[in-house]
């Protein structure tokens, strides 16, 4: 029988470290899935989510138990991701020129006509993967919670710290941030 989280984390705060493996088993593909959201290659993914995992084990004593233990997980799992990005900023300036034959297509045709652009999804996906590793942490961070994760303003707000309006401020620039990025990407293309 599943023991209650909430016993787990009180036997794992009077030292019964062991009690800890339950939590992490059950809410490891969550860690996962999110921090593939930010880094591409499998080492980075264990990383973060080890550090996640760390983190959650050293501060558990913060754990009010308000909330439940699921969203203070994963409040703490894109704070660990954001310190990622910060940390391993990936080279923006780096050159356009390995976009692969179906982006190039896709791009082009997007250019042409953005509306005949929406046949082949895998190629935008793969697009907009690239314009997402050029941005800037910050950038990266609003965009993929708010239009890849599908998340209110406010609940940003409460993830990353930030006031709602400085959430708003950020994903503003970051859409502008992608669309210079864009730009770069469509004049280098025909160049």
């Amino acid at each position: 029988m599943e023991r209650p989280e909430a016993e787990l984390i009180a036997a794992v705060l009077q030292g019964d470290s062991a009690s800890f493996e339950p939590l992490v088993q059950k809410y490891s593909p969550r860690v996962f899935a999110t921090a593939r959201r930010y880094a591409r290659r499998d080492s980075e993914v264990e990383d973060i989510a080890q550090e996640v995992w760390l983190k959650a084990f050293d501060k558990l004593k913060s754990f009010r138990g308000e909330a439940p233990f699921e969203h203070w997980l994963m409040r703490m799992t894109v704070r660990v991701c954001y310190d990622f990005l910060r940390g391993h900023q990936r080279n923006r300036e780096a050159s356009f020129s390995e976009i692969s034959e179906p982006e190039e297509d896709w791009l082009d045709r997007f250019v042409a006509d953005p509306s005949s652009a929406a046949e082949d999804a895998d190629a935008a996906r793969l697009l907009i993967g690239r314009v997402l590793e050029k941005l800037s942490p910050e950038a990266r961070l609003v965009i993929t919670l708010l239009e890849i994760e599908d998340r209110s303003v406010k609940e940003i707000a409460k993830i990353t710290g930030w006031s709602v309006a400085l959430v708003k401020v950020r994903a503003f620039r970051a859409r502008g941030e992608m669309r210079k990025i864009l730009a770069r990407m469509t004049q280098e293309k025909y160049l």
